[in-house]
């Protein structure tokens, strides 16, 4: 008597993909070293490996975080978490009267044109901006101090006219 034994087809799970290999299970990759990066199948020996890409500077993204708001593209709320001290009601209160605002302009939007900084101690930076808005010019400073969480926080922020 011969059996035939008919194997039934188990389908996926389906809370991950069929390719992937969890790297925390035994078998799985080695960890990773401080070292240099393992050799991948796409990274042949004779090709130099990729540089990173820049990453942007805390001063430039606090500047477009904050025009946004202030320019009314973004709630005021959105800045809350990036904010410490009275900022966040100073910045409530510049967005209210909408100082960056483009009135009549359809189309244009604000732009920080030129940025600089000024490190006031260790872990604070004294930022001003220059806004363009089509031909007029306005200033935005504000002041970033870094946690220690390591995470930059806007303290102080104000606009004025050039």
């Amino acid at each position: 008597m011969n059996k035939v034994m008919s194997r039934t087809v188990q389908p996926r799970p389906r809370h991950r993909p069929p390719t992937r290999r969890d790297t925390r299970r035994p078998g799985g990759a080695p960890p990773r070293t401080a070292g240099r990066p393992p050799a991948t199948l796409a990274q042949s020996p004779r090709t130099a490996p990729r540089t990173a890409a820049r990453q942007p500077r805390p001063t430039d993204l606090f500047a477009d975080r904050l025009l946004a708001v202030l320019s009314g593209q973004r709630p005021v709320h959105w800045m809350l978490r990036h904010t410490a001290g009275r900022a966040y009601d100073d910045l409530a209160r510049l967005a209210e009267r909408g100082p960056l605002r483009t009135r009549g302009s359809r189309g244009i939007r604000p732009v920080v044109q030129d940025i600089g900084y000024y490190v006031a101690g260790e872990g604070a930076l004294e930022v001003f901006a220059r806004v363009a808005t089509g031909d007029r010019l306005r200033a935005m400073a504000f002041r970033l101090e870094r946690g220690e969480d390591l995470r930059w926080r806007c303290t102080a922020v104000e606009t004025g006219p050039v």
